[in-house]
C-alpha cells in the first residue's frame, strides 16, 4: 500500500540571520531531501529574516517539520498541513514567548475544536461566560495569532507566484 501524501506551507516569520542555514538543514532532514529557502528581510524586526516554503511529503510531515524547528530561540513560525481524504489538517504556530500551539484544521483551513476540548473549557468555566471565552481563545490559539499577525502582514509586499495546473 502506498504511503498517503500531503502538502503544506512553512512560514518562518522571523529568524536571526545566523539561524537560517540551520533551519534549511532541519527542514530538509525532516522531509528527507535538501531544501533551499529564498530568504528576505523581515521589516517588523530589524536583523531578522523571513521565508515561505511550500512542501510535499507523507501525511504527518507537518508535525515532523514543526518538531524539527521548534527548539530555537528568537524564532517565529507557522507550519500548515492540508487535510487529505484519510487525515485531518493541522497548523502549528510558535513564538519565543508562547512556545508552540497545535490546532486541527478543516478543508478550508479553519481551526476545529474537538468535543473533548469544548467540554473541558465548559467545565473549567463553570458557568462564567468570560472564563469560557478565555478558554476558547486558548483552544483557538488567539494569543499566537495576535503575536504573529504583524509578522504575517510584513509579507504583503512579497511578489505573488501564480501556479497553474497543466495537463
Amino acid at each position: 500500500m502506498a504511503t498517503a501524501s500531503s502538502r503544506g506551507v512553512i512560514y518562518i516569520h522571523s529568524a536571526p540571520r545566523a539561524l537560517c542555514p540551520h533551519l534549511e538543514w532541519a527542514v530538509g532532514r525532516a522531509l528527507g531531501r535538501a531544501v533551499n529557502f529564498e530568504w528576505s528581510e523581515q521589516p517588523v524586526l530589524s536583523g531578522a529574516r523571513r521565508t515561505e516554503f511550500f512542501w510535499e511529503g507523507p501525511v504527518g510531515s507537518g508535525a515532523a517539520l514543526a518538531s524539527a524547528i521548534r527548539g530555537w530561540e528568537h524564532l517565529r513560525f507557522e507550519v500548515s498541513e492540508d487535510p487529505t481524504p484519510r487525515s485531518d489538517g493541522g497548523r502549528w504556530m510558535h513564538t519565543p514567548g508562547l512556545g508552540i500551539h497545535y490546532a486541527q484544521t478543516d478543508a478550508s483551513g479553519n481551526v476545529v475544536i474537538g468535543e473533548d476540548r469544548v467540554r473541558y473549557a465548559m467545565e473549567l468555566a463553570g458557568g462564567d461566560a468570560f472564563e469560557l471565552q478565555r478558554e476558547l481563545h486558548v483552544a483557538l490559539g488567539a494569543a499566537w495569532d495576535e503575536e504573529l499577525e504583524p509578522f504575517r502582514h510584513a509579507s504583503d509586499e512579497v511578489p505573488v507566484v501564480w501556479l497553474h495546473k497543466v495537463g
